[in-house]
């Protein structure tokens, strides 16, 4: 099966490009410039961006990837489907071992159907003290042999590991990802600089969702944000939703990451897609008011940030609108990078010769028109 999109913008890591491309089985065959065949689908000048690569989500359309629900999950990752999300990695939450296995088993059945690309264990190994949206009861020190059993549970799906450094046992873990072909990524951490180069060396590669849950910038004290940004070892997660980045703190560290180091990601939970309202998040209860979750707390204003509502088309937009990135950077940001996280980056992430035909279509707005996986439209532009 043949398909040419004529008539389009069509963004490539060297650039924005207006002209048409032909896709043949699944994958891009050729890249033009300047007028299509006139058989191709007219696309009126709209963007074409790479499909987005969701490297850390918890959910959406009412389904929390850490119940373990095969039928709630594939919504969430239908819902995320349709915002563009065309490689998407499931993210779970502290819980019992037994509770995190019965899920991985579970998602690893869904991935196996092309629907997810992964598993990130987002603790149980990180510090109370920078645990957020996470039971604190449930939190441990890292054992090599749970993680190992963890890993068996994921059937050769699990991706990711979420890790404070500085905890005991923390970096022979991190060695034994690495080796396992999981990626380290630290977070929900109080670790020190020198700490987190630590954790680096022994192998992390990952920075979870940068800012949030670990201690601030400080010129004495430069904690694990400096080291983190500095290391070109390491990929920063970022959540551009206006809600837990200070815009000018996302400037900061795409410029210091570069976009060859920094991937947007969303953190989605249950809520996104939907209203208002009270939702799950691992055993954990969050509330939603003006797509905002925070823990459901009697506090004035809520209890802490929850994850988000965002999606990644809304992320790729923030990222151009309001942190004044190019949308060839964006891309980089919102599919490439992350891609390469998931060492994907051979077959997606980027309008390229040869790669899947992995495809959204923005308007004037950037807002999704359409979206395409493997060469089959999703969505219809």
């Amino acid at each position: 099966m043949s398909v040419t999109l004529s008539d389009a913008r069509v963004v490539t890591p060297d650039g924005v490009h207006d002209g048409w491309l032909t896709i043949e089985d699944g994958r891009i065959t050729h890249i033009g410039r300047g007028q299509a065949p006139r058989d191709g689908l007219d696309l009126g000048g709209r963007t074409v961006v790479p499909g987005f690569v969701d490297i850390h989500t918890h959910g959406g359309a009412g389904g929390s990837f850490p119940d373990g629900d095969p039928e709630t999950a594939a919504a969430a990752a239908a819902l995320h489907l349709s915002r563009g999300s065309t490689t998407l990695m499931a993210s779970l939450v502290t819980a019992a071992p037994d509770t995190l296995a019965r899920a991985a088993s579970a998602l690893a059945d869904l991935c196996e159907q092309g629907l997810l690309a992964g598993i990130h264990f987002e603790g149980p190994y990180i510090a109370r003290s920078r645990c957020g949206a996470h039971e604190p009861t449930l939190l441990r020190e890292p054992d090599v042999a749970e993680f190992r059993a963890l890993v068996k549970a994921g059937r050769g799906h699990v991706r990711m590991l979420t890790i404070a450094p500085e905890l005991p046992n923390a970096l022979d873990v991190i060695r034994d990802a690495a080796a396992e072909g999981v990626a380290a990524a630290l977070g929900h951490s109080d670790a020190t600089y020198e700490q987190t180069i630590e954790g680096i060396d022994a192998g992390a590669t990952v920075a979870t969702h940068l800012y949030n849950a670990m201690p601030p910038l400080g010129h004495r004290a430069p904690g694990p944000i400096a080291a983190l940004l500095q290391d070109e070892r390491v990929t920063v997660e970022l959540i551009n939703d206006g809600v837990h980045v200070h815009p000018a703190m996302l400037r900061l560290a795409m410029h210091a990451a570069g976009a060859g180091r920094t991937a947007l990601v969303t953190d989605a939970m249950a809520a996104t897609g939907m209203g208002d309202g009270r939702y799950p998040l691992g055993p954990m209860t969050v509330d939603v008011v003006d797509g905002v979750a925070r823990l459901a707390s009697d506090a004035p204003g809520g209890g802490p940030i929850a994850g988000s509502t965002l999606t990644m088309d809304v992320a790729f937009r923030r990222t151009v609108r309001e942190a004044g990135r190019s949308p060839v950077d964006a891309a980089l940001m919102a599919s490439l990078t992350p891609a390469r996280v998931l060492g994907l980056d051979g077959e997606i992430g980027s309008i390229t010769v040869g790669k899947y035909a992995d495809l959204v279509v923005l308007d004037d707005d950037l807002r999704v028109g359409g979206v395409m996986k493997r060469g089959a439209w999703v969505r219809h532009p």
